[in-house]
C-alpha cells in the first residue's frame, strides 16, 4: 500500500515515449494544439508546455454518501439484489483557495477485502486516503499530477488514486481558467456534443416476465431519444430454467421491437451455465445476425475474448473497465482482443485513462469509457471523451440513483441522447449543499442475496 517509486515512474515514462514513436511510424497524426493559446507543438503529456502555477496541496477529504432504497431493491442481477447506491466524493484543497473534486469508484472492494458483502469500498478508500495518500500529497503541486498519482498496487488502491487524480485536474483547469477537456485535447479540437448511450438492463427478472420487461425498458430509452442501449443477462438462469435456446428468441423479439438502427449492446455472459463453446457456436451467430453493436466482456480471459472475436464480424468486442494502467491494456490491444476500449477514469484516473485512450487511438481502436456511477464520474469521463479523437460514445447509468441529479449543481442535461459540456474551468463541478445530511453514509456492501432464490 505504498506509492509508486521514482524508478518505476521513470520506466513508465520511457515506455510512453516509445509508444509516441510508434504513433509516428504508423502515420498517426501527433499534431497538438495548445488550447491555452500557445503555438502548435508535439505533446506527449497534456501538460507539456503548459505554464505551471504556484500551488500547494493543503488537505484531502473523502466523503462517502449513500442512497438507501426504501424497498431495498433498486435493481437485480444474477442472484444479487442492490439495496443502496454509494457515492465517494473526494476533495483536494490548496493554499490558493482552489479546490478540486473527483470520485473514486466506490465499488472497488473486491481486491481489498476478499468475499462480497464483508465490507465496502468507500470506507476503505477513506481510510487509505487518510493513512497513505494525504501525508505524501501535502505540500505538493497539483501540476505534478502524473508523478503524484501513479500509485496503487491493486484495484482498490488504484481507485483511490483515481479520485485524487481527477481532483488535481479539476484544480489545474481552474488555475488555468480552462475546462479540463481543453487541456486534454492534444490531438485536435475537442468536441463537447457527446453521444450518450443508455446503460441499464438490470430490471428484468426471468422469474417474472423478464422478456416483456427488457423490451419495455429498451423502448422507453428509445422514446427518450437514445439510439443505443446496453443490457445485462438478467437474473440467475438456472433458477428460472433460462437457456440459450430460450434466450436467443428473446433477443430476436428485442431487435424487432427497437428496429434495425437502434444499437443493442450486450454485457457479459460470464456464467458457469454457459460454456465458451456454446457462446461461440450459438450466441455469437445469433447476435451477429441481429447486428448487435457490441458484446462487452464476453467471458473472462484474453483467450476467450479472441475466440469470441473470431466468431464475430459485424459485432464489436469491447472491454477493459477493470484495467488499472495502459500496461495492462497494451497486451490486449497488441493481440487485437479489443475492438473498443472501455477503461474508466474513476478506476485509472483521468491521466492514465488519457494515456490508454491515446494508445488505443494510435492503434486505430475507439475508446468508450465505462461510466456506471454518479454525476462526478460522468463528468470526469465526459471531459476525457470530449478531448480524445477516438471518442465513440459515453455511458449513462439508467438505474435509479439520485446521485445522477442531486450530487452536482447545474448538471448538464441529456437531450435526445446527447449531452453538451459547458465551457467552465476545471471539471465544471459545484457540489450540492448539505450532501452529508441528505445522503448519510450507510456502511456495507451494496449487494444482498435476492430472497427469491431462497424460496
Amino acid at each position: 500500500m505504498t506509492n509508486i517509486s521514482r524508478r518505476k515512474f521513470t520506466t513508465r515514462l520511457a515506455s510512453l515515449t516509445g509508444l509516441a514513436a510508434l504513433g509516428s511510424l504508423s502515420g498517426c497524426s501527433r499534431q497538438a494544439e495548445h488550447n491555452s493559446g500557445g503555438s502548435d507543438s508535439l505533446r506527449i503529456h497534456p501538460l507539456e508546455g503548459i505554464a505551471r502555477e504556484k500551488l500547494k496541496v493543503t488537505g484531502v477529504k473523502v466523503t462517502p454518501l449513500s442512497y438507501v432504497d426504501p424497498k431495498g431493491n433498486i435493481w437485480r442481477s444474477k442472484r444479487e439484489m442492490v439495496w443502496k447506491t454509494d457515492a465517494c466524493v473526494l476533495q483536494v484543497f490548496t493554499d490558493q483557495g482552489i479546490e478540486g473534486v473527483g470520485e473514486p469508484s466506490p465499488y472497488c472492494l473486491s481486491t481489498w477485502d476478499s468475499g462480497w458483502g464483508k465490507s465496502d469500498g468507500a470506507t476503505l478508500i477513506k481510510k487509505y486516503v487518510a493513512e497513505v495518500i494525504e501525508p505524501g500529497l501535502l505540500g505538493q503541486n497539483p501540476f505534478d499530477v502524473d508523478q503524484l498519482c501513479s500509485g496503487g498496487e491493486n484495484w482498490g488502491e488504484r481507485c483511490a488514486w483515481a479520485g485524487v487524480d481527477a481532483a488535481l485536474w479539476d484544480i489545474i483547469g481552474k488555475a488555468k481558467g480552462l475546462p479540463v477537456y481543453k487541456l486534454l485535447a492534444t490531438d485536435g479540437e475537442p468536441d463537447t456534443h457527446l453521444h450518450m448511450y443508455a446503460s441499464g438492463g438490470d430490471e428484468h427478472e426471468w422469474y417474472n416476465n423478464g422478456d416483456e420487461a427488457l423490451i419495455e425498458e429498451a423502448l422507453r430509452y428509445k422514446e427518450m431519444g437514445f439510439d443505443a442501449m446496453k443490457f445485462r443477462m438478467g437474473t440467475d438462469w438456472e433458477f428460472s430454467g433460462m437457456t440459450l435456446d430460450k434466450y436467443i428468441p428473446i433477443m430476436q423479439r428485442l431487435r424487432e421491437a427497437v428496429g434495425p438502427d437502434f444499437k443493442l449492446c450486450h454485457e457479459n455472459m460470464d456464467s458457469s451455465a454457459i460454456t465458451i463453446e456454446d457462446l461461440v457456436q450459438k450466441f455469437c451467430p445469433a447476435i451477429e445476425e441481429l447486428k448487435f453493436h457490441w458484446f462487452e466482456h464476453p467471458m473472462r480471459g484474453i483467450e476467450n475474448y479472441l475466440k469470441v472475436k473470431d466468431a464475430l464480424d459485424v459485432v464489436k468486442v469491447s472491454g477493459g473497465e477493470a484495467a488499472l494502467t495502459r500496461f495492462e491494456v497494451r497486451e490486449w490491444l497488441n493481440r487485437k482482443a479489443y475492438d473498443i476500449v472501455q477503461s474508466d477514469t474513476n478506476v485509472t484516473g483521468i491521466t492514465e485513462c488519457w494515456h490508454i485512450a491515446r494508445m488505443a487511438h494510435l492503434m486505430g481502436v475507439p475508446h468508450c469509457p465505462h461510466s456506471w456511477h454518479g454525476s462526478i464520474t460522468l463528468l470526469m469521463n465526459a471531459h476525457l471523451v470530449a478531448a480524445i479523437p477516438n471518442r465513440h460514445m459515453l455511458e449513462r447509468n439508467m438505474t435509479f440513483n439520485p446521485f445522477h441529479t442531486d450530487l452536482v449543481k447545474d448538471m448538464p442535461p441529456i437531450v435526445d441522447g446527447f449531452m453538451d459540456l459547458p465551457d467552465k474551468p476545471g471539471l465544471g463541478i459545484e457540489l450540492t449543499d448539505d450532501l452529508e445530511k441528505r445522503f448519510p453514509y450507510s456502511p456495507g456492501h451494496y449487494g444482498k442475496p435476492n430472497p427469491v432464490f431462497a424460496r
